[in-house]
């Protein structure tokens, strides 16, 4: 048995890209990714938010894809605020991957993904939502509830309203106004 002393070290200052540990991933974020990525997502995305973008002032916004991974994680994984969407995302090898951050890279931080959200209008998140949810659907990602009517079992339409969140049962358009409220807007609207 050792010391955690006896084990200490000092790190060594430079280490190249290809020797840091790899994650494996997530298999659901990897599985999403590859749909996404199949049906091309981020030109998609791209597209519908070209109108929120000038073309050129001030620094750079958050590219659409990397926004609305993240948003998906905020939402998938149960967490309320843009805080907790930031920080999961710097702290997760696996979700760096899904969103195509680079491990030498910044994430966005929480500031970031506030202004965004508030840049692209609601209409435009139920949109993207809806989209992802249509394409989890017809590949089995996502299932609606089972319904029993006289001992027939039928499924249930996954359809964008009547999906919610396990933890909560709130629906995404309530997940995106608590992250507004969250961030100080008092009664935030379309």
């Amino acid at each position: 048995m050792g010391t955690r002393e006896s084990q200490a070290q000092q790190e060594e200052i430079w280490i190249a890209n290809a020797e840091l540990a790899r994650s494996p991933g997530h298999p659901f974020y990897r599985r999403l990714n590859e749909l996404l990525d199949g049906e091309r997502f981020d030109v998609f995305v791209e597209g519908l938010c070209r109108k929120f973008y000038a073309p050129k002032m001030g620094r750079p916004g958050l590219v659409p894809g990397v926004y609305f991974r993240s948003l998906l994680i905020g939402y998938f994984e149960g967490i309320d605020s843009e805080r907790g969407i930031a920080w999961r995302l710097a702290d997760s090898l696996a979700l760096r991957e899904f969103v195509r951050i680079g491990i030498t890279e910044a994430t966005p931080d929480h500031s970031t993904i506030s202004r965004t959200r508030r840049l692209i209008d609601v209409e435009t998140h139920r949109t993207v939502f809806a989209w992802v949810l249509e394409r989890l659907a017809d590949r089995g990602l996502v299932k609606g509830e089972r319904v029993g009517i006289d001992a027939t079992t039928l499924e249930a339409s996954a359809a964008m309203r009547s999906i919610v969140r396990r933890d909560t049962g709130e629906s995404y358009e309530e997940f995106l106004t608590g992250l507004a409220k969250a961030s100080g807007m008092e009664t935030p609207t379309r």
